[in-house]
């Protein structure tokens, strides 16, 4: 079988694992009772609430399920463990966009961590998968939908 782990400081973790814990003591509670109550309105074929709430549910569980699946893979990386000089998880990569002729700064983080808008990429995304293991110096070429970058790698930093 494949090794599926998934990367994860212990915060981008903990952040997950209380989202979960949050949808299902709280919300799925919610969803519950808005289920029991519908269902005393009577006639559940033309019941838009019950089928409203039901559907609610199922995409609450299917969330759960996701949640529990990422949580179960899950490996807490020690970023000291991991090597300076190259592209690794948790590194905040300065690139030149030799296209755009801009400077860019992608942090390579885990799940949970992810925050687009402040350029907290996954490592499982196609910008991350292309500068992992790369050096400084290195000239990257990373297909994305929009077509290809190409990157030139100028700083590797490692912050907490």
């Amino acid at each position: 079988m494949a090794d599926h782990r998934i990367p994860m400081t212990k915060e981008g973790y903990e952040k997950k694992k209380a989202e979960l814990d949050h949808k299902k003591n709280v919300e799925m509670v919610e969803v519950a009772k808005r289920i029991a109550a519908a269902r005393e309105l009577g006639d559940l074929s033309e019941n838009a609430e019950y089928h409203a709430a039901r559907e609610d549910q199922g995409i609450l569980q299917a969330r759960i399920n996701e949640l529990e699946n990422q949580l179960s893979e899950a490996i807490i990386v020690d970023r000291s463990s991991l090597p300076t000089d190259v592209v690794a998880f948790g590194a905040q990569v300065k690139v030149k966009d030799l296209e755009l002729m801009e400077i860019e700064i992608f942090h390579l983080v885990g799940p949970g961590e992810e925050d687009y808008n402040q350029n907290r990429i996954l490592t499982s995304s196609p910008i991350g998968q292309g500068l992992l293991g790369k050096k400084i110096g290195e000239i990257v070429h990373i297909t994305v939908p929009m077509g290809t970058l190409r990157f030139e790698v100028l700083e590797i930093v490692f912050v907490d």
